[in-house]
């Protein structure tokens, strides 16, 4: 007999089961073709492309697109495969489609669990191993795009925006690049701009607050100090938001919107190993490396 027949007698409602557990494909890839184009249009505009005037010049921005779209999905596969490894039922990734240049063309991606998570073990892999994935990836593209970027000369007489840039990004361009003269700036290729904001989205996902990745390792390592310093997380945006950058203030009011509450582990009393220790505390290392207080000046 086998193990269907055994826990399932019923062969109609076995099936009807394992329909339920497969993921779904219809609406991630329309979802994934939608941020496709839309990802595809914002960074044409980005190289000055009006779509309208000019649609066959959409294919310029098929570099950014690319390179954004390969991030966002090793990091969302990367918490699929960690899912399915310890048995949490997870769907394929849906991606969240943004009206260009809004966001680059892109809210990001998501995946969701349907099953509950066991330990601390499964809960650290799976919200540690999708950041880590995309932060290496981006490192890869973003040295790429680097080598394909110029130096150009800032007007004096003309408003600028700037693009902040953190630990990791200003390490890399130093490296790549080198040391920038004043009143010079690094004009980015398309996929170093693309780098730029996979490490950008890593630092949100990173956040040490409610369910968010970060928000599951702290849960992970800490455990019962998770909620005073996802706290302590909301408060530091909200002074960045007044002090720096005022989209801070919108994502401390949209974390503090979906809840800054861990939900218990089944088996929350299985310890963390030694190398998982480790990869929370590299995880939070990630997240400092990829902060950025103000991301967008003029």
């Amino acid at each position: 007999m086998s193990e269907q027949e055994q826990f399932y007698p019923n062969m109609e409602e076995a099936a009807q089961r394992e329909s339920s557990q497969r993921p779904r494909l219809l609406l991630p890839a329309l979802l994934f073709i939608l941020t496709i184009a839309t990802t595809i249009i914002a960074g044409a505009l980005q190289k000055g492309v009006n779509p309208f005037q000019e649609p066959l010049r959409l294919i310029e921005g098929i570099p950014f697109s690319l390179t954004l779209l390969t991030i966002l999905l090793t990091h969302e596969l990367g918490h699929f495969f960690a899912s399915r490894t310890h048995g949490v039922q997870a769907s394929l990734p849906y991606f969240i489609p943004a009206p260009p240049p809004f966001l680059a063309g892109t809210f990001g991606a998501v995946i969701k669990t349907r099953s509950p998570i066991m330990d601390k073990r499964a809960l650290l892999d799976i919200g540690a191993i999708g950041p880590l994935a995309g932060f290496l990836t981006s490192i890869v593209v973003t040295v790429i795009g680097l080598n394909f970027s110029t130096i150009i000369t800032i007007p004096e007489e003309k408003e600028v925006l700037g693009l902040g840039s953190s630990l990791i990004f200003s390490i890399l361009s130093y490296l790549v690049i080198g040391p920038v003269p004043e009143g010079q700036d690094i004009l980015l290729n398309p996929i170093a701009f693309a780098g730029w904001i996979g490490f950008f989205i890593t630092s949100l996902n990173l956040l040490p607050i409610g369910q968010l990745d970060g928000g599951h390792i702290i849960y992970a390592v800490f455990g019962k100090w998770h909620r005073l310093i996802s706290i302590t997380m909301i408060v530091t945006l909200t002074v960045f938001g007044i002090f720096t950058w005022q989209g801070w203030l919108f994502w401390a009011i949209l974390v503090t919107l979906l809840g800054i509450k861990h939900p218990p582990l089944m088996e929350g009393q299985i310890a963390l190993d030694r190398k998982r220790k480790i990869i929370g505390w590299l995880s939070l290392a990630v997240f400092v490396l990829t902060f950025i207080p103000l991301p967008i000046a003029i």
